[in-house]
C-alpha cells in the first residue's frame, strides 16, 4: 500500500496479495488433505469373497412365540439377529439379503470381488469332483446292489406266496360249489335262470 500526500486513494500491490491468496489456498488444501487422510486411514486390503462354511439357521425360531418388553436385549428380540453388524432383521428373506449384502461382507472383512479362476484351478476342481463321483458310485455299486438284490428276492418270494394263497382259495371255493351243485341237483334245482350251464 502506498500513500502519496497529494493522492488520497489507497493503492494496493496486486502481486503481493495474489501471492498471499495462493499461499492461503495451498495451506487450506493441505489441511483438508491431512484431515481426509486421518479420517480414512491407510487403505484396507480386504479378502476376496469366500463361500460360507456354516449353515444359516432360519428354522430355529420358526413357529415360536416370544414375550418382548423394553428390557429385552436386541439379540433376543423378535426377528433374526446379526451379531456381526449388531442389527435385527424382521424376516428370513431380508436376513438372507443382509447376510449376502455389501455392509455385512465388509464387516466380515471381505470385499464383494470373487477370486478369478485360472485354468489349472478349474481342471483341479473337475478332477476332485470326478473322484468324489467315482467314490459314490463304488459305494452305491456294492451296498446298493446288494440291497436291491435282496429286495427283488423278497418281492419274488412274496409274489409266489400270494399265488399259492390264491390257488388254495380257488380250490377251497370249488369244493363247496361242487357239493352245493350235487345237493341242488338231488333236490331238483337246476339254477336261478342263468343261461350258463356247468
Amino acid at each position: 500500500m502506498t500513500m502519496r500526500p497529494d493522492d488520497h486513494r489507497r493503492k494496493w500491490d496486486r502481486a503481493e496479495y495474489e501471492r498471499l491468496a495462493e499461499e492461503r489456498k495451498r495451506e487450506e488444501r493441505e489441511r483438508e488433505d491431512d484431515e481426509e487422510n486421518r479420517k480414512k486411514g491407510p487403505p484396507v486390503k480386504r479378502e476376496l469373497l469366500k463361500p460360507r462354511e456354516y449353515k444359516v439357521d432360519l428354522d430355529s425360531k420358526l413357529g415360536k412365540s416370544i414375550v418382548i418388553n423394553k428390557n429385552t436385549p436386541t439379540s433376543q428380540s423378535g426377528g433374526y439377529y446379526c451379531n456381526v453388524c449388531d442389527c435385527v432383521v424382521k424376516d428370513s428373506i431380508n436376513f438372507l439379503d443382509h447376510i449376502n449384502g455389501k455392509k455385512h461382507q465388509r464387516n466380515l472383512g471381505m470385499s464383494m470381488r470373487v477370486e478369478r479362476s485360472s485354468l489349472d484351478a478349474v481342471k483341479g476342481r473337475f478332477q476332485s469332483n470326478k473322484k468324489k463321483m467315482e467314490e459314490k458310485r463304488k459305494d452305491y455299486d456294492m451296498a446298493q446292489r446288494m440291497q436291491e438284490i435282496a429286495e427283488e428276492e423278497e418281492k419274488l418270494k412274496e409274489y409266489r406266496r400270494e399265488k399259492r394263497k390264491e390257488k388254495r382259495k380257488a380250490e377251497e371255493m370249488e369244493e363247496p360249489n361242487e357239493q352245493a351243485g350235487e345237493l341242488t341237483s338231488i333236490m331238483g334245482f337246476t339254477g336261478f335262470g342263468s343261461g350258463k350251464k356247468k
